[in-house]
């Protein structure tokens, strides 16, 4: 089963230095259809006007992903981590018993950023943070970016039962993404239009998946496609 989810039907608030789109209910925006998707809680799709951001805040039991699509973000917390990941590059936060966290677009122009949030596997450990660059060139097929799975040594790990990955692809390509038995998805391309299984998708619409063994994305032109593999 796949539901489009178009990005027109997205809620989300305009406030001047910050342009948010949510596929799933947060803050103003509350839709009791779309509270989650599995143990996915959160899919924000921000544009952060350049030199602003948002102030510290704090945050607990949460596994917060960063995936920066444009421009690039800096994170600063109360650890005393400080980072600044760009375009294609990912953030992970594990909240934990309690951080919190600066983030900013430092940048002369607009940052563009999903922000993903996954619910952990176990509550009350302690919080950490942490990034890693993944080059969009170095893609082949899809590339795990951050993940709880056992065997994903190369990403971020996560705390949660979950993988988030991505790909590149030139129009006419096609990737192949494999989902065990029980197991959900949400795929979001943050560019171009795609077919998914046949559902064709605009860029930064949201696709749920449920039942389903195999994903074939094929680019009807070049995109880039973020995928998390959901409990």
């Amino acid at each position: 089963m796949l539901e489009l989810r178009p990005f027109t039907s997205l809620g989300g608030a305009h406030h001047g230095w910050l342009d948010a789109h949510h596929h799933f209910s947060f803050a103003e925006y509350h839709d009791p259809n779309r509270m989650h998707w599995g143990n996915l809680r959160v899919w924000n799709d921000d544009i952060i006007a350049p030199g602003t951001g948002f102030p510290q805040h704090p945050h607990r039991d949460m596994e917060i992903i960063t995936y920066v699509r444009e421009g690039a973000i800096s994170h600063a917390d109360n650890l005393g981590n400080k980072g600044r990941t760009e375009a294609g590059d990912v953030q992970v936060m594990s909240a934990g018993t309690g951080i919190a966290h600066s983030e900013y677009n430092l940048e002369d122009t607009p940052t563009q950023i999903f922000q993903i949030w996954i619910i952990p596997n176990e509550a009350g450990l302690p919080p950490s943070w942490g990034a890693k660059p993944f080059p969009k060139g170095d893609r082949e097929g899809f590339v795990t970016l951050a993940s709880g799975k056992a065997g994903d040594s190369d990403s971020l790990r996560i705390r949660a039962d979950a993988r988030l990955v991505a790909a590149n692809l030139k129009a006419g390509e096609s990737a192949e993404y494999r989902l065990d038995s029980g197991r959900r998805a949400y795929l979001v391309p943050a560019t171009g239009v795609i077919e998914v299984n046949g559902l064709r998708a605009q860029a930064r619409d949201g696709i749920a998946v449920e039942d389903e063994q195999m994903l074939r994305v094929t680019a009807i032109e070049d995109s880039e496609i973020v995928l998390v593999d959901l409990a």
